[in-house]
């Protein structure tokens, strides 16, 4: 935030060797979630968020699903150390975390919420973090069986990777996906060619261009980001990975007026 005031050099880690990974009991650690009591916060969250904005289109999620959540657990030097030691192993706590996580997509498909945004940073900004056999091993067949009871209910469901995912495009596709959100890294004209016609597709304005600017750079990004995607259906323009608060107010106007002058389909 500005100024840096929400720096926090407080560092903990509740993992100090990979061997504790691996035998995590992921029940007896987290608890068993609440059914029912998910359920009511996935609705409650979903309906205040369609009372605050009646005109948009509005979800409920989970940040948690896969890598996220094993981030958050572990920290990205135990996650790779852990993986790199023992990726079989590895690839199992992948599994029994994905067996506990399945609960919250349960709750979600019996929730209110229409549509469902599932949010997982699997990849780095330059792309995998893993062989991306790895990741259709692990990674894919686990998300395939989250998103399925969602789908069994009727739910759209997007899926969310910050970092570039151009590779695993087609993975996340097979996934049974509605959508997908895009951060400028991972290729919208490889996105909107393959899937424009069959998928909804959000972003992908580089928020680092309405950091520094000029004004006619900002137009030139926009301007390319809809001449792909406004023939696509599912269409919707967004700055990747959000704005940040030193991102200078007129240029976050700029971008808005630019985008409302090329918004009307033909």
């Amino acid at each position: 935030m500005e100024g840096g005031k929400d720096w926090d050099d407080r560092i903990c880690r509740a993992f100090n060797d990979p061997e504790e990974v691996y035998t995590i009991d992921m029940d007896a650690t987290y608890g068993v979630i609440d059914h029912s009591e998910w359920v009511r916060k996935f609705s409650d969250h979903y309906w205040s968020q369609a009372k605050a904005n009646p005109d948009s289109v509005c979800m409920t999620g989970t940040y948690i699903t896969r890598l996220s959540g094993l981030i958050s657990m572990l920290g990205w030097d135990m996650l790779l150390l852990a993986a790199g030691i023992d990726p079989v192993r590895f690839g199992d706590v992948i599994h029994r975390y994905c067996r506990w996580t399945m609960r919250f997509f349960e709750a979600l498909a019996d929730s209110d919420a229409e549509v469902v945004m599932i949010h997982d940073d699997m990849v780095w900004s330059t792309g995998p973090t893993f062989n991306p056999e790895y990741y259709r091993e692990y990674v894919f067949p686990n998300l395939k069986r989250f998103v399925q009871p969602l789908r069994d209910t009727g739910k759209k469901v997007l899926f969310t990777s910050d970092g570039d995912y151009t590779l695993f495009l087609q993975d996340v596709a097979d996934c049974g996906f509605h959508g997908m959100v895009m951060e400028p890294m991972t290729s919208l004209e490889l996105a909107t060619k393959k899937f424009g016609k069959t998928h909804v597709l959000i972003g992908n304005a580089d928020t680092r261009i309405l950091l520094s600017g000029p004004r006619e750079r900002i137009r030139a990004e926009v301007e390319w980001c809809m001449s792909l995607g406004r023939d696509c259906p599912g269409f919707f323009m967004a700055v990747g990975n959000h704005i940040p608060p030193n991102t200078p107010v007129e240029s976050a106007l700029y971008y808005n007026e630019v985008y409302e002058s090329l918004c009307m389909r033909r």
